[in-house]
């Protein structure tokens, strides 16, 4: 696994790494003429923590984000680290809690990974299931689109996803799938309390032999002339639903 340091940029994403993980961070680089109260704050915050707190010119930061707007911050951290498989099989209850688990089925896209995750920190997720090939990662992009929330979620990478949704279905889930073609509306049933939710690629949706797997695939109700909605907020729409479900028991 690389374990090599990386940049995260922006002030919501490295003020939440400091709460969630400050052993991970290594430095904190703030543009010079810095004076907003966010940047004092965060001064403040890693100094305390013991964090090593540096002022550099913009430029610097520029490159260390390539390009992306890092809004005058930049922290040095580790690698990010994602938990195997079967420790997320390990740490479900045997009872009948309700848990809800993320299933992205090779999304591309770092920002629309990153709105998902935001959301799915917001509804109570707490695991995430991803494909470790052929498929976005984890990155300073994916956890600035995700303000942060990427720091309070356990992202587990398998090789073999349907393999992974099997394990899960051995042990009580059942899975969904969003499909834009569909008959039957996400609006159309109660869903169980231990439930997996498939998500696809940009595009391609969820793979045919991953939506065998599904026991149910559901489709969001479009009343205008565009056919589909974009995959991160298809899956807003859905997990607001399934809370509102379960806000309502």
């Amino acid at each position: 696994m690389d374990k090599e340091p990386k940049f995260l940029f922006g002030i919501n994403p490295v003020a939440e790494k400091l709460k969630a993980s400050p052993h991970e961070v290594l430095e904190i680089l703030i543009a010079k003429g810095s004076s907003a109260s966010a940047f004092r704050g965060l001064d403040a915050q890693a100094r305390r923590l013991g964090i090593r707190v540096k002022y550099v010119v913009a430029d610097l930061l520029d490159r260390l984000s390539e390009g992306q707007r890092h809004q005058g911050v930049v922290a040095e951290v580790t690698a990010y680290s994602y938990s195997a498989f079967a420790d997320l099989l390990h740490a479900i209850p045997s009872n009948s809690e309700s848990i809800w688990i993320l299933i992205l089925d090779g999304l591309k896209d770092p920002r629309n990974f990153g709105a998902l995750l935001r959301t799915a920190e917001s509804v109570g997720i707490h695991h995430i299931v991803i494909p470790k090939d052929r498929a976005v990662a984890v990155t300073p992009t994916v956890v600035k689109a995700s303000a942060g929330a990427a720091h309070y979620l356990k992202i587990h990478r398998t090789t073999n996803l349907r393999r992974a949704i099997l394990d899960l279905k051995k042990i009580g889930f059942w899975i969904v799938g969003l499909d834009t073609n569909a008959p039957e509306s996400i609006y159309s049933r109660t869903y169980p309390n231990r439930l997996g939710i498939v998500l696809g690629s940009e595009g391609a949706g969820i793979r045919p032999l991953i939506l065998t797997e599904c026991d149910y695939i559901a489709s969001i109700p479009m009343e205008g002339k565009i056919t589909s909605l974009n995959v991160a907020v298809a899956g807003a729409v859905f997990l607001y639903e399934l809370l509102r479900q379960a806000r309502s028991d």
